[in-house]
């Protein structure tokens, strides 16, 4: 089912959130604490992406699990950014063990993750498919549920919507066609994390000046705070808001940054 997280703040190194933390993302790619269902490790690929002071995010991906890859650990050690975000995949069985299956997809200046499974692959979403270009499904990044879920995503984006409503338009339109889908996301443009709940566990740690959202947190602060199932957040270093999907309702800021320090 995957793993995932997004940080924004100041810079810091990448081997401090993806290696050194007690639970970190490399252990729960061998050691996850809260899958819910649906594999028992993630060793099927990685990625990692982040953003050099004021450009388009790079990407790291491979296809072999992350505790194998020999560049990571030294790339991590001499890497730092105030956005990343990263993923350690649990292929769903039959879907493609690939590159580019991986996590985090990018296009431009956003990244984007799925946590979860889409009920009924592909016969579920064959209608949200077809109204996509041609050209976008001829190009999928892989032959999977999560890239058709970012060429959706994507296609609202290029179109001009708002990242928030287009991420609550895709999950809902998603979990109607495919009821039962476990559908957590994180959608980055190094600014602005947006992420969804639905199906599956995701945790928020606010601070002073920073945020991390991850499918589990990755150390014991008490500053981590679970994100209620089918909820929508939208957060920045120094606000953390929340709302209801598939209702009309305020934004509320129910998760503040109000700690110290960042990770």
């Amino acid at each position: 089912m995957c793993r995932h997280l997004a940080y924004l703040g100041p810079p810091v190194n990448l081997r401090a959130l993806l290696f050194d933390p007690p639970y970190s993302l490399v252990r729960q790619s061998w050691q996850p604490r809260d899958m819910r269902g649906g594999g028992t490790i993630n060793a099927d690929g990685f990625g990692v992406g982040w953003y050099p002071g004021g450009h388009d995010p790079v990407c790291y991906r491979r296809a072999r699990p992350i505790w194998g890859d020999r560049t990571l650990p030294a790339l991590a050690e001499v890497t730092t950014a105030g956005a990343v975000l990263a993923a350690v995949r649990s292929a769903t069985v039959g879907m493609a063990v690939q590159e580019g299956a991986a996590a985090p997809f990018a296009e431009g200046r956003w990244l984007f993750s799925h946590n979860g499974v889409v009920r009924g692959w592909p016969d579920s979403v064959v209608p949200l498919a077809a109204a996509l270009p041609v050209r976008d499904l001829l190009t999928l990044d892989a032959p999977t549920d999560s890239a058709l879920l970012w060429a959706l995503l994507r296609h609202r984006l290029r179109a001009g919507a708002d990242p928030a409503e287009a991420v609550a338009a895709t999950v809902t339109e998603v979990a109607e066609h495919a009821p039962g889908s476990r559908l957590n996301v994180l959608l980055s443009d190094g600014r602005t994390v947006v992420g969804t709940a639905i199906g599956h566990a995701l945790s928020v740690r606010a601070t002073s000046g920073a945020v991390v959202l991850a499918s589990e947190p990755y150390d014991d602060d008490p500053a981590w705070r679970p994100v209620p199932d089918g909820q929508l957040v939208v957060a920045t270093p120094t606000v953390v808001r929340t709302r209801a999907l598939g209702v009309t309702a305020a934004w509320s800021q129910d998760i503040s940054a109000n700690g110290k320090g960042h990770p």
